[in-house]
């Protein structure tokens, strides 16, 4: 569905002041991914982001249709926003204080993409499943 066909309605006017500066880095690099295939990983801690700050560009940026938790060494969190290609990734510790939180523009982040000695080690399991006929 093209962007312009999702309904998007504007309750009331948000103030976006501090955060400007902000949704145009955003805005350069959704670029920069389009046209020269460029991701760019944005700290948010790299801001002077107030609590209320943080809310109001998550409720700017909405949740889209993808999201992902991990639990490896803590919780993460993955989700795109409601920009294509806008992902917010959290990372928490096993005490499940926030660790990082940072704004991704790529097609995936990386952290949901398996690395290539995964998929051999998957891909040799299989294979002896297969081998042992002990799939289950």
């Amino acid at each position: 569905m093209p962007l312009n066909n999702i309904p998007i309605q504007i309750k009331s006017k948000i103030s976006l002041g501090t955060l400007l500066p902000l949704l145009h880095e955003i805005r350069h690099a959704l670029t920069r991914l389009l046209h020269q295939k460029e991701e760019t990983a944005i700290d948010l801690r790299n801001f002077p982001l107030s609590q209320q700050d943080k809310q109001t560009l998550f409720q700017v940026l909405g949740k889209g249709e993808i999201q992902a938790e991990l639990t490896a060494l803590g919780r993460s969190l993955i989700w795109e926003t409601r920009l294509p290609g806008l992902w917010v990734v959290e990372h928490y510790n096993s005490d499940e204080i926030l660790l990082s939180q940072s704004l991704e523009i790529t097609g995936i982040p990386s952290i949901l993409t398996a690395p290539p000695e995964d998929i051999q080690q998957g891909l040799e399991q299989l294979q002896d499943w297969l081998k042992e006929e002990k799939i289950l």
